[in-house]
């Protein structure tokens, strides 16, 4: 029903991978069928120990997986990444820039985000206690040119920086006015 009026040109979702039960693909594939369908893939990382740490709820192969399915049902798929995870060197995040360049097929599309640490969040109340290195300004522009040279031609660059409630951003203090 959601996309059946004639003003609705198509269908975004933005999901966990462990979220994506056969039945599931198989309602998107239909629904692709009718208007176009892209989904935005929660991946943030390739490194199970970072995901673990931050209780992202589900492995790396759980995203092959998930990836695979809907790839493989026609989705037009957009990935989600987090750069400056706790614990994370660039090389680590340039690890899952370079897993994603290897995917066949290759991500539809990318949006790659600096982390924003926020109050009332348990990142936010770890930073405070104990701050973890996030990446400057300089550091995250290298960061996403590195990553715009290892991404294929093809895959859209849907977001390369984002913004956070700045009532609630702790940190990094650059991201909050970035004009």
């Amino acid at each position: 029903k959601a996309i059946a009026p004639q003003y609705i040109v198509g269908l975004n979702i933005a999901t966990r991978p462990d979220c994506l039960p056969d039945d599931t693909v198989r309602l998107l594939q239909e629904l692709n069928a009718i208007k176009p369908v892209t989904v935005e893939l929660g991946l943030q990382t390739v490194h199970d120990r970072t995901a673990a740490r931050l209780n992202r709820g589900y492995p790396l192969s759980a995203f092959a997986e998930g990836y695979r399915a809907l790839k493989a049902a026609g989705i037009t798929v957009i990935v989600h990444v987090i750069f400056s995870l706790p614990g994370e060197t660039r090389e680590d995040m340039l690890d899952t820039v370079r897993y994603l360049a290897a995917l066949t097929p290759p991500p539809d599309g990318v949006k790659l985000q600096m982390l924003h640490v926020l109050r009332g969040t348990k990142l936010g109340e770890q930073y405070e206690t104990a701050p973890f290195p996030l990446r400057s300004l300089e550091e995250y522009a290298d960061l996403i040119a590195e990553s715009l040279r290892i991404l294929p031609p093809d895959t859209v660059q849907h977001r390369m920086t984002g913004d956070a409630p700045g009532a609630l951003l702790i940190a990094p203090e650059w991201t909050r006015n970035k004009k």
